[in-house]
């Protein structure tokens, strides 16, 4: 039995125009693995460190203090080309899904001045109260913050 999707049915790369908003993320020599490519776990710290420094600027999240918090609950990546240190790596963001306590971004990497994303991923967040840990409507700052990045 193949595993292998259909080609119709096989993520493709996105131009940079697909995404709302832009952070630039520095590769670190620890990022390469033994074939000399970003290994790809690194791949959803830059996921990570994408949407949560957004939100930082964006005022919507204040990590020490902030009543409501966001925990992944489901995240993947495809892979189209490699990227390695020292190449910066430019984060596209966009916004697919806002619900009631949750909120599915979209994250498409870039090696420097690429047009093509080499790899693309979403994670979902589920916003919950910091200390009880249950899922919670989405504050007014983050929907605010939220908003530039909506896409239909």
């Amino acid at each position: 039995m193949s595993t292998e999707l259909p080609p119709a049915e096989r993520r493709q790369p996105e131009p940079r125009h697909a995404y709302r908003a832009y952070r630039t993320i520095s590769t670190r020599w620890m990022d390469n693995d033994a074939y000399g490519h970003i290994n790809n776990v690194v791949y959803y710290s830059f996921f990570d460190t994408a949407v949560n420094g957004y939100l930082i600027d964006a005022g919507a999240l204040q990590i020490e203090t902030s009543p409501v918090i966001g925990l992944v609950i489901e995240t993947r990546c495809n892979y189209f080309a490699p990227l390695a240190f020292p190449q910066p790596v430019q984060a596209g963001l966009r916004v697919a899904h806002i619900g009631r306590s949750s909120v599915r971004y979209e994250v498409g990497l870039f090696g420097g001045d690429d047009p093509m994303t080499a790899a693309a991923g979403h994670f979902v967040h589920v916003y919950v109260d910091r200390h009880t840990r249950r899922p919670t409507a989405l504050p007014e700052a983050l929907l605010a913050a939220l908003a530039p990045l909506a896409v239909s």
